[in-house]
């Protein structure tokens, strides 16, 4: 009796722990501390868009992820990023000239890490 109790907790265990792992792969839980509340990132306008980049990134898996890379690329001065957590890429929107390692450096800086830019 007391191997069935211990099996039935074991498996309700195993289906939490699968069912929570779903959702970070998923991309929707909070791997990074920062809970389920929306983060919220201010957008940033440009006054001319001159050229948009598509910048492929390795690391994200929640909005507070989305939210790092976003704000890490809005930082540049002439950039705003939007990023498509599900596609894993960011278009970077820029109104002057930006060069790929001053991109990779703002990302890598906010904890991911690039793997293309297109």
């Amino acid at each position: 009796m007391e191997n069935i109790i211990i099996i039935g907790i074991i498996v309700i265990l195993l289906a939490i722990g699968f069912r929570s792992t779903l959702k970070h792969f998923k991309g929707e839980s909070g791997c990074c501390g920062g809970g389920s509340a929306p983060v919220e990132v201010p957008e940033k306008k440009l006054d001319k868009v001159i050229a948009t980049k598509t910048v492929i990134i390795d690391g994200m898996t929640c909005d507070h992820c989305k939210a790092w890379v976003e704000k890490a690329i809005n930082e540049i001065d002439g950039a705003s990023a939007k990023v498509n957590l599900k596609k894993r890429e960011a278009m970077v929107s820029m109104e002057r000239e930006i060069s790929d390692e001053e991109l990779r450096l703002a990302i890598s800086r906010a904890g991911y890490r690039v793997l293309e830019i297109r």
